[in-house]
């Protein structure tokens, strides 16, 4: 790392006072982001598919565009790569080679979509630390390709890199399949998320219709940012009547959610960050306008398993890291100018609002979100970051917050970002230790008998309602799981308020209501 000089330091602390917004003196050693890039690629001619390490290598080219300075790339100390539906066993590596950065150190995140922002976490740390100077983070799919090419009976040319390991794996690998919650039906983000929504309706005091109103209101608002993002993937605008109900190109999923209310990863897009100490960009001639810096950030998770969850519409995690993550920033919800909370479904956004302090009537998101601006698996939240970029480079002063969420509402990270420095420093924080002081609950799957419907939801196919799946109390604390293929029953559910009500659970699972 370039050595930190009481030169270095009076110099960016001169140019910071000139701006009239801050008064004390950038530490050499300050992260900074200074570098975004991202794209969607979506050829109108298969053959000019790429596969995902070339879009990843593109993003990191239009990042160090966007700083203004190529040398960002040959000068890269760490390059981590976030982990995707692609073979590669350490792209950053590739890329690392591409750029004559071959001293680099290389990263690979495990999943969830939590690990764009817990990379910056964890590299702006270390470049406040002095362990790192230039780093860079980005993560590709190209799932909407190679699924096309495909059915086409066609090839993408692919680098076959199999036997080359990390220098770091970042992150605890996440299990979000419980084999309790597999054994009753529930496996998938489309069966957990709708379900989490029903406990979110009953918490609000909501009727059915109330709620679907309400909810495809949020997700109208959500569209109209993407429509207006050039770098979202789906900009048709859509009407909050076209978003809630079911249509031929909209059907029902989980209800009460229609397709276009679920996160989207049928998707080619990359994006890339660019992240250095204060002292390396100014020696680089990276303009100061260009500037955005992390204020904080924080991680946490909720209880591994969705059985164990105290309350189904509530999240520790968020409340603890995220209010935690503002602290540090010193400021408070309502002194956030720009928001992009975690949007792969509605109830993710409502259970984030909520626990952090933001009002639902405020714009969540600067992307459009996972639906419209685009889902590509765990790097999400590179792009809502490096987003997040250019409104604060057009809103100087102003803070941005940015949410982060893997597996079940299961895994958390959170940044706060600003064009003025930390007034204290940069700093993270795993609020672990805190989070699990939170009640939980305990699971019951041998339990035969009664049981309170407590949240459900119901599962569509092509044809029509599929399956009920619902969470029962058994008693205080004690959760079991439940579903049912009565078509009386789940046709009454997606009509009819059912949680509160109390039946029994058979041996295999199967709900009977009273």
């Amino acid at each position: 790392m370039p050595h930190q000089s009481l030169e270095a330091e009076s110099r960016l602390g001169h140019e910071l006072i000139q701006t009239g917004r801050v008064t004390v003196p950038i530490p050499p050693s300050t992260p900074v982001l200074v570098g975004v890039g991202q794209l969607s690629h979506k050829p109108g001619d298969l053959d000019d598919a790429v596969e995902a390490l070339e879009l990843m290598a593109r993003a990191c080219e239009l990042a160090a565009l966007d700083a203004g300075s190529t040398q960002l790339l040959s000068s890269a100390s760490t390059i981590a790569a976030v982990k995707g539906a692609w073979k590669y066993s350490d792209p950053a590596r590739l890329l690392a080679d591409r750029f004559g950065a071959s001293d680099a150190r290389t990263v690979l995140s495990t999943d969830g979509g939590n690990t764009p922002q817990s990379l910056v976490n964890r590299l702006a740390m270390r470049i406040a630390e002095g362990a790192t100077d230039v780093s860079i983070i980005v993560g590709a799919e190209t799932i909407w390709s190679r699924r096309r090419a495909r059915r086409a009976g066609m090839w993408i040319d692919m680098i076959e890199q199999t036997d080359i390991k990390p220098d770091e794996v970042a992150g605890a690998d996440l299990d979000m399949v419980d084999p309790f919650e597999q054994s009753r039906g529930l496996s998938q983000p489309i069966h957990m998320y709708p379900l989490f929504e029903s406990a979110v309706r009953y918490s609000n005091g909501e009727t059915l219709n109330e709620h679907r109103d309400r909810l495809s209101r949020l997700w109208a608002g959500f569209n109209e940012v993407a429509v207006a993002n050039p770098n979202a993937w789906f900009r048709t605008p859509m009407s909050a009547d076209e978003i809630r109900n079911p249509s031929g190109s909209n059907r029902m999923i989980g209800f009460p959610y229609t397709k276009a209310m679920n996160s989207n990863w049928d998707l080619d897009q990359a994006a890339a960050l660019i992240l250095c100490p204060a002292e390396t960009a100014e020696q680089l001639g990276v303009c100061r306008d260009r500037w955005v810096f992390p204020l904080a950030g924080t991680d946490g998770s909720d209880t591994q398993t969705v059985t164990n969850r105290g309350v189904l519409h509530e999240s520790p995690a968020i409340r603890v890291a995220g209010g935690r993550c503002l602290e540090m920033a010193g400021v408070g919800p309502d002194e956030v100018g720009h928001i992009d909370l975690y949007s792969c479904f509605p109830s993710a956004v409502q259970i984030g609002a909520r626990e952090i302090g933001f009002g639902l009537d405020r714009q969540l998101t600067v992307t459009g979100g996972l639906t419209f601006a685009g889902g590509p698996l765990n790097n999400y939240v590179t792009h809502s970051i490096a987003t997040m970029a250019g409104v604060l480079r057009d809103d100087p002063g102003s803070v941005g917050f940015c949410s982060a969420n893997g597996g079940f509402v299961t895994k958390h990270a959170f940044g706060a970002y600003s064009t003025d420095p930390p007034a204290n420093g940069y700093w993270t924080e795993n609020c672990q230790n805190d989070i699990d002081t939170h009640p939980t609950a305990i699971g019951a799957p041998d339990h035969v008998g009664p049981v309170e419907i407590e949240a459900y939801t119901v599962m569509f196919d092509a044809d029509g309602p599929e399956r009920a799946l619902v969470a029962c109390r058994v008693a205080p604390g004690v959760r079991t799981w439940a579903n049912s293929n009565d078509p009386d029953l789940m046709a009454a559910m997606t009509e009819t308020e059912f949680i509160g009500k109390t039946g029994s659970v058979d041996g295999e699972g199967v709900l009977t209501v009273n």
